[in-house]
């Protein structure tokens, strides 16, 4: 089974395209997703002993956990080694569990994949790209966003330049949805030697 890791910088249309991915019959599994599910589940506790005061009803508050680790560095490496272990874990027993229903292909949707050393997980990389101007315009279209909170989002992932350069292969959703849906299909035929259905 061949393990295609999906990355991108903010709004670049890397949930979108992991989407695509899933309408033409490929499993994905999302980072963000997982993160949803282990802060109201095993994980909750263990961010209640980290920052007392960010889990209500057995549940992380994330806007309050936000407040107590953006622009914090030693707070989000605390989180990043509560988390990332977790999630590690969480992506391995998916990728067993398709390995051995015979995929051929799976996909780990890993918004960080370059930042976290992921690399070395995946076979082969796809990375979401989009012009500046259109990821601005999506990004700061988000509700509660600001500009500061973008610039400092955009301060910790690596540049979309490098990410492109580093990756087997680039969807650019700037060209329109079709156009990134016939990349998307390309790969999966490239990778499983199938046309999607």
């Amino acid at each position: 089974m061949i393990v295609l890791g999906l990355t991108g910088s903010i709004g670049m249309g890397k949930s979108t395209t992991a989407r695509m991915f899933v309408e033409a019959g490929i499993p994905v599994h999302d980072s963000d997703e997982a993160v949803h599910r282990l802060y109201a589940g095993i994980a909750a506790p263990l961010v209640e002993e980290a920052f007392p005061g960010t889990v209500k009803n057995g549940k992380v508050d994330r806007t309050e956990l936000a407040t107590r680790v953006l622009g914090k560095p030693e707070a989000l490496r605390k989180l990043e080694a509560i988390i990332h272990p977790l999630v590690r874990a969480n992506a391995d027993a998916f990728l067993a569990r398709h390995r051995e229903a015979g995929a051929p292909l799976a996909v780990l949707d890993i918004p960080l994949l370059f930042e976290t050393g992921g690399r070395g997980r995946v076979d082969k990389v796809v990375v979401v790209t989009a012009s500046p101007d259109i990821q601005r315009q999506r990004v700061l279209a988000r509700t509660g966003m600001t500009e500061d909170k973008f610039q400092a989002i955009l301060s910790k992932q690596v540049p979309d330049s490098e990410k492109r350069r580093l990756a087997d292969y680039v969807i650019d959703t700037g060209h329109g949805m079709k156009a990134a849906r016939r990349a998307v299909a390309a790969i999966v035929a490239e990778l499983t030697g199938k046309t999607p259905t």
